[in-house]
């Protein structure tokens, strides 16, 4: 009886194997490539496309909040203002983005560069035009000696020179304002307080204040404060936020 012989196997050499296996990663590794590459085409796209929307918005956004300006100048020439105070205090809490570069200006020149940075000013009529133009990204108010004292105490930084250096030593404050009369914090927060004299050297030798982010007073409206908003004169009770930011 004749054995029965087992088929023979194909042999297929060691390097062949190899050769056919790189083709295959190689393959594998094209197509996601050309997998991402498709998918990236068509997100760039997609951003493009989003970016040119911001651009529009934002455009419009600063066009609007020019108008509006225009039209809060001219209310405020046909009202007056009956306050006696003084001295007010002024905090930036809008304005990230998308902000008309005139009233950029305006803020910077009233030394809110960012948001949450707060100045004395003197509420002269000049001062109080200026606020009005940039209403939607500020509020301020009548602060009251304790808040006032407080802020210096605490927060306050002078312009020594070009650098800035926090007040905690009267001899920085002798250096900078002693001609004035000013030798120390009493002095500087009497002067800030009653606006006195020497009230613009003092507020030009403060460095902006830089505040804490109040939990739940400022949500992002820019109505005015007397409409349920947050920006605006707030009046006397700019006291209750400074003290949330202090």
């Amino acid at each position: 009886m004749a054995e029965i012989q087992d088929p023979k196997l194909n042999y297929i050499e060691e390097t062949v194997l190899k050769k056919r296996k790189h083709s295959e990663e190689w393959a594998i590794r094209r197509r996601q490539q050309l997998l991402d590459r498709q998918f990236k085409i068509k997100e760039d796209k997609k951003l493009a496309f989003k970016r040119a929307e911001d651009f529009i918005k934002d455009h419009r956004i600063k066009q609007m909040d020019i108008v509006k300006m225009k039209h809060r100048i001219k209310r405020r020439k046909t009202s007056s203002t009956t306050s006696t105070a003084k001295l007010l205090f002024v905090i930036r809490i809008q304005g990230k983005k998308a902000i008309h570069p005139k009233l950029e200006r305006v803020l910077k020149s009233l030394g809110l560069k960012r948001i949450f940075n707060g100045v004395f000013l003197k509420a002269t009529e000049g001062a109080l035009a200026m606020l009005e133009k940039v209403e939607p990204f500020v509020t301020y108010g009548y602060p009251n000696l304790k808040n006032t004292r407080d802020l210096i105490f605490k927060k306050g930084r002078g312009r020594l020179g070009k650098e800035t250096v926090p007040l905690t030593d009267n001899n920085i404050i002798e250096q900078a304002l002693g001609k004035h009369g000013i030798l120390c914090l009493e002095d500087l927060v009497h002067e800030i307080s009653n606006v006195g004299p020497h009230f613009k050297e003092v507020a030009r030798f403060l460095w902006p204040f830089v505040l804490a982010r109040p939990e739940g007073a400022i949500e992002g409206k820019k109505n005015t404060f007397k409409n349920g908003g947050d920006s605006g004169n707030r009046e006397e009770h700019i006291n209750e936020l400074i003290d949330k930011m202090n």
